[in-house]
């Protein structure tokens, strides 16, 4: 039987990647301490690395993933409210015929 595989909120592998960031432990005690597989956390710091090359940076790890959630629900936001404004003007346009 197959293990199921965990997800992670990226909340929690923001919180990760800025422990090991924060801390200057090294990834595998970090990794042992949140109970997640080493090479998993790796990858997450390799990605938050990659996609913040400054080497200072403004926002910590958990700032930038509450800065990018907080983005794609305006973006959806946006979406749906342009839906909403074309659906009451054709039911409008509708009504008045």
């Amino acid at each position: 039987m197959p293990e199921q595989r965990r997800r992670f909120s990226p909340q929690f592998k923001a919180e990760a990647v800025q422990m090991v960031l924060e801390t200057g432990k090294p990834i595998a005690e970090v990794a042992r301490d949140l109970r997640i597989n080493e090479g998993t956390l790796g990858n997450w710091l390799n990605i938050w690395r990659r996609e913040n090359p400054e080497p200072v940076p403004d926002l910590n790890p958990v700032e930038r993933a509450r800065v990018k959630e907080m983005e794609d629900e305006i973006r959806r936001l946006r979406m749906e409210n342009e839906f909403l404004k074309k659906s009451s003007h054709a039911a409008a346009g509708a009504t008045w015929r």
